[in-house]
């Protein structure tokens, strides 16, 4: 994901949720190195300050440990807690709109898995 994607939405958050996907996607594991602050931003074309606010988030959140001297590291059990807080949001926030959509469509969710022709 490029941070032109989802341009109403701060940069930072962005930021976030590209390295959340890095990290459930096993592209980042616990114990892994993250990219440093100046690398990410090359590599984002981001602001080395907006690629430390989202650093900060997930440190604050005890995804990211600071090792001084050596970088970022991800922290051990990031990608279950990760996993855990996308799937509640997803049924809390996403499926609702979902579901409603497809019963407006008349959808049958047994069509989208293949179990039911149409």
């Amino acid at each position: 994901m490029t941070l032109r994607a989802a341009p109403d939405k701060p940069v930072y958050l962005r930021l976030r949720e590209t390295i959340a996907e890095r990290i459930l996607a096993g592209r980042y594991k616990d114990g892994d190195p993250l990219p440093s602050v100046r690398a990410l931003a090359a590599e984002q074309g981001a602001n080395p300050l907006t690629v430390a606010k989202a650093y900060q988030g997930f440190q604050d959140d005890g995804l990211v440990v600071v090792r001084r001297g050596v970088g970022m590291f991800v922290a051990e059990g990031a990608r279950a807690r990760l996993s855990h807080a996308e799937r509640d949001r997803f049924v809390t926030q996403e499926w609702p709109a979902i579901r409603t959509r497809m019963q407006q469509l008349g959808i049958n969710p047994a069509e989208l898995l293949g179990t039911e022709r149409a």
